[in-house]
């Protein structure tokens, strides 16, 4: 009986998500927002999906108010999804909000360091990164004061443990703590995924071991790249790569040997989708690192821009499997790239550029 409450119970869940991807934007509402000419028509054009979202805006708002306000919708539905979660559906969405509080927690350790105001940096923080003793760490004075009561208030103890000391959280090395609390993250939760027993052998295992090899694979190159002309060398930067994907071990060894970015592709050489990246972004053959950043942003496509695309179709893919958690990871991610192509086309219109427009929306 506990069986069949928990298959209606997730049924109901999974029709809402399922409810929630089919009321994102469609090419008709992203061609009409193209013609907007001001901020304030492109509020009016959102207004059927993010109406009660928007309504505290401003006239004429700005750019980062806009991407406050829709985000403010995915944190709400997320929430709702949340609260009736269950079982394992229930971890699923917490390691989900893990990401983002690796995030704040950097933002937190980047202000300690700064003296910054700690009212400042609670509003910057992603609310899904929020967790109830965050505040707590506000109240640290210095770095070390900030280690302990991570280690002891946050969901992240785990993933600080055995990895970093207080010592390592410093200027020169957020990054490194960053990219360090990522790896223990992402390889928690591919060890979950494939060993939770109810997840085990599933679709949703099947889904997410795609999406945590290319996640692992993505960073491992951006390390890699980013490393470049920096102080970290190349035995620190290995440390840095997950211990799973695509590109494991063979290409991950190769990448920590890299000089240059040509080193880079004949890493990468051994995961076609990968060498097609650098081909189609000028880095094969000695090209530059070009814009890394990516996006949606830039004069050209960048092979953020493309990982960014093949996340879309993983994403795109995961809705076509029924039963599986990963509808709800691949949910967030189109709504979160929903919200990157509404910020790009209010940026284009308030900088009066609006022809550079079309070639970065991803619709889906």
């Amino acid at each position: 009986m506990e069986g069949l409450f928990y298959n209606v119970k997730y049924g109901y869940i999974e029709g809402i998500v399922r409810g929630y991807r089919n009321a994102l934007l469609t090419s008709q509402n992203y061609s009409n927002l193209t013609q907007c000419e001001t901020i304030d028509d492109v509020k009016l054009q959102l207004s059927p999906a993010y109406g009660d979202f928007l309504a505290s805006l401003p006239p004429n708002p700005s750019t980062s108010a806009l991407a406050s306000k829709t985000t403010d919708k995915l944190v709400a539905e997320f929430r709702y999804v949340q609260a009736n979660a269950t079982g394992s559906l229930a971890m699923f969405m917490e390691y989900l909000t893990y990401g983002y509080m690796i995030d704040n927690v950097a933002l937190l350790i980047t202000g300690t360091l700064h003296e910054r105001d700690t009212r400042e940096l609670l509003e910057r923080c992603h609310p899904l990164g929020w967790f109830e003793t965050m505040p707590v760490l506000c109240v640290a004075t210095n770095i070390e004061e900030l280690y302990n009561s991570v280690l002891i208030e946050t969901p992240l103890a785990a993933y600080f443990k055995g990895s970093l000391s207080h010592q390592d959280l410093d200027e020169l090395n957020i990054e490194i703590i960053r990219n360090t609390l990522y790896k223990n993250y992402l390889e928690d939760f591919y060890s979950w995924v494939n060993s939770a027993n109810d997840i085990a052998g599933t679709p949703t295992a099947e889904v997410m071991s795609e999406v945590l090899e290319f996640e692992a694979d993505r960073r491992s190159i951006n390390i890699t790249l980013n490393s470049f002309g920096t102080e970290l060398s190349k035995a620190d930067r290995k440390k840095l790569y997950p211990t799973f994907g695509r590109l494991h071990p063979e290409g991950t060894l190769l990448l920590s040997k890299a000089d240059d970015v040509e080193g880079v592709r004949i890493a990468v050489e051994g995961v076609s989708e990968y060498k097609t990246f650098f081909e189609q972004t000028g880095l094969s053959g000695g090209g530059g690192v070009g814009n890394m950043a990516g996006g949606v942003g830039g004069e050209s496509r960048s092979l953020e821009d493309l990982f960014y695309q093949k996340e879309m179709e993983i994403s795109k893919l995961a809705f076509t499997r029924q039963f599986s958690h990963s509808i709800v990871y691949a949910w967030v991610k189109l709504r979160e790239q929903e919200i990157r192509n509404i910020t790009w086309i209010a940026e284009c219109i308030a900088q009066n550029q609006k022809e550079r427009i079309g070639n970065y929306i991803s619709v889906f």
